[in-house]
């Protein structure tokens, strides 16, 4: 079983809405999926709830008793976990950090979320904890200054997976309908950035399996 966390320190960066859309992805292509809602907000029980299915398990879970969640979903034959975290630093997005295979940090191309990606990158740096950033919410092609400037920060700290996820519509009805990206318009680009995230993300798995001690710089 390997297990993904997204983390940061900073809320409104689309932490649920990436995890739902990527769980409805990792489902999809043979994954046995559980998603574990550390957030107080709950936003990805009330997915569930809206989704009204039974192919994709969320269960709540505190940072006590995290471990043990993740030992029972092991026993049970899950092959993927995500953890959706808190938009703050505290006891949940720790727990989530140290649990995780490979935790990735979902920042907009904006100085404050640049900010609280530094501090999400140290905290996971003291941890040591395997990360990555990625853009998320990126804005239309004329504003690209902004994205390059946001890319050349993030590399900087410490790698950038691909790719750059825009702002779509896609991703805010798929969610409000209990559905992911590739369920709502599976032709869409939206599900293209969502099959293209998956693949990174399973590059970035097996290279931790295979190098165990290695961490992101």
């Amino acid at each position: 079983m390997r297990t993904i966390a997204f983390v940061t320190q900073k809320g409104g960066s689309g932490k649920s809405t990436l995890a739902s859309s990527l769980a409805v992805l990792a489902k999809d292509v043979g994954e046995r999926v559980c998603v574990i809602d550390l957030d107080p907000q709950a936003s990805l029980l009330s997915w569930s709830k809206t989704r009204n299915q039974q192919d994709i398990g969320v269960v709540p879970a505190t940072a006590a008793k995290l471990p043990a969640v993740l030992k029972e979903l092991a026993k049970k034959g899950a092959t993927l976990v995500i953890i959706d975290t808190p938009g703050a630093d505290g006891a949940a997005s720790m727990a989530a950090m140290k649990e995780a295979d490979l935790n990735i940090i979902p920042s907009r191309p904006s100085i404050f979320d640049l900010w609280a990606s530094a501090q999400t990158r140290a905290a996971l740096k003291a941890t040591k904890s395997e990360f990555v950033f990625m853009l998320n919410q990126c804005p239309p092609a004329q504003q690209s200054a902004r994205v390059d400037n946001a890319v050349e920060a993030l590399e900087e700290m410490g790698g950038l997976i691909s790719p750059l996820v825009l702002a779509r519509v896609d991703y805010q009805e798929a969610a409000r309908h209990g559905l992911g990206v590739t369920e709502i318009n599976p032709h869409g680009a939206a599900a293209q950035e969502m099959r293209q995230l998956w693949s990174s993300i399973k590059r970035r798995l097996a290279r931790g399996k295979n190098a165990p001690t290695a961490r992101a710089a």
